[in-house]
């Protein structure tokens, strides 16, 4: 009996993170073959080129789609998903999967739903039902009413899509891939690698042994215009608390360019000597890094999902995590610097909090290439309205 193909699109450098136990698990499992489509600012050198980390992972990419419009404004968020539906179509005819896995809610991902759904290939969104203060949001719920199997990482996520109409059959609650990672590296007492010798960057030598924080904070596309404001906000609190921070580059998304034009801008005029600037690292040494520190600074995703199997204090500025489900670690702030300051002056000094297991216990990817082999994928389902 032939193998059931499964073609997994990732098309950001998070992404690969949120998806590498279950790539792995497909690739391992007897009944499945993986056909895997790198797309997307994942393909591009200024944000981390995640590529080369896949590959040394041991994968084989079965096609890579370019499809990013310079200009990081809703005007190029927009074409490049039409350029990403035209191109993932002709990926998707050629391969011929059973099935297509897109994943959580990056605005690319609406293309990976168009093409497949408009040629009848069977969806599976994972992560869905989440919900957060940005475009992100609309793209996630529009990729569940595209998709016909629903792998969601939360209760509350799996009774969201539901109620969006869902058939409760096919909505699955498996945890979140991404844990699976952070069980992996939990017991690790110490940091087994230097991030500066290892991974370069820019920026000063820090004495990081000592205690340190990680800061990643990308643009809100909804406020898009305040980017370079938000970031300079952050970077002045920082500054100003002069304590050792890796801070990692932002993502893709409409903004962007405000906020690392203000990054650079302000480490050219203030020089600060205690940040130092990463574009990637590998997902396993991420989290170590993670794990290690005192906080997690920022907006990222990361902060609410895997910090919190972790236990690590977090301080979450603005909007873009709004009203997603989070543990007891995540202290949310506005984007003043005055308010960043005061929590991350109090949270570096916190003891790191109880394991919170609301986004899954680490068996995810196992999980989802069970379903993967086992569901029966149909593009036809039924709906309960």
């Amino acid at each position: 009996m032939p193998k059931r193909k499964i073609c997994v699109v990732v098309t950001a450098r998070p992404s690969y993170s949120r998806i590498k136990s279950a790539l792995k698990a497909i690739q391992e499992h007897p009944e499945l073959e993986l056909q895997l489509v790198i797309a997307g600012s994942a393909l591009l050198d200024r944000y981390g080129n995640a590529v080369d980390f896949i590959e040394k992972d041991g994968f084989t990419i079965a096609a890579k789609v370019f499809m990013v419009l310079e200009g990081e404004n809703p005007t190029t968020m927009a074409k490049t998903t039409g350029i990403g539906v035209m191109e993932l179509t002709n990926v998707f005819y050629n391969l011929q999967p059973d099935a297509v896995v897109t994943i959580a809610d990056r605005f690319e991902t609406i293309a990976t739903s168009i093409a497949a759904a408009y040629q009848n290939i069977p969806l599976v969104h994972i992560q869905g039902g989440e919900v957060t203060g940005s475009i992100d949001e609309k793209v996630r719920h529009a990729n569940t009413k595209l998709s016909d199997l629903h792998l969601v990482s939360s209760d509350d996520a799996r009774a969201r899509v539901i109620k969006l109409g869902e058939n409760p059959e096919k909505v699955i609650n498996t945890g979140c891939p991404s844990i699976d990672l952070v069980k992996e590296i939990c017991a690790e007492e110490t940091l087994n690698f230097d991030p500066i010798e290892k991974y370069g960057g820019v920026g000063e030598e820090l004495n990081w042994k000592d205690g340190y924080a990680v800061v990643m904070q990308h643009p809100v596309t909804t406020e898009y215009q305040k980017s370079r404001e938000h970031i300079t906000e952050t970077l002045e609190a920082i500054n100003k608390l002069n304590y050792p921070v890796f801070w990692f580059w932002p993502n893709v998304d409409a903004g962007s360019d405000g906020t690392s034009n203000g990054i650079r801008t302000f480490r050219e005029m203030v020089k600060p000597k205690s940040i130092h600037f990463f574009k990637n690292m590998e997902p396993l040494d991420f989290l170590r890094l993670l794990k290690h520190s005192s906080a997690l600074i920022g907006n990222s995703s990361a902060g609410i999902r895997e910090c919190s199997y972790l236990g690590l204090p977090v301080v979450n500025i603005g909007n873009r995590q709004n009203r997603r489900l989070r543990g007891k670690n995540v202290r949310d702030v506005s984007p003043q610097r005055d308010e960043i300051y005061d929590a991350m002056k109090e949270v570096i000094n916190y003891n790191k909090f109880p394991v919170s297991k609301i986004y899954g216990n680490g068996e995810a990817g196992k999980k989802i290439a069970e379903i993967l082999a086992s569901s029966e994928l149909s593009f036809s389902k039924t709906i309960n309205y």
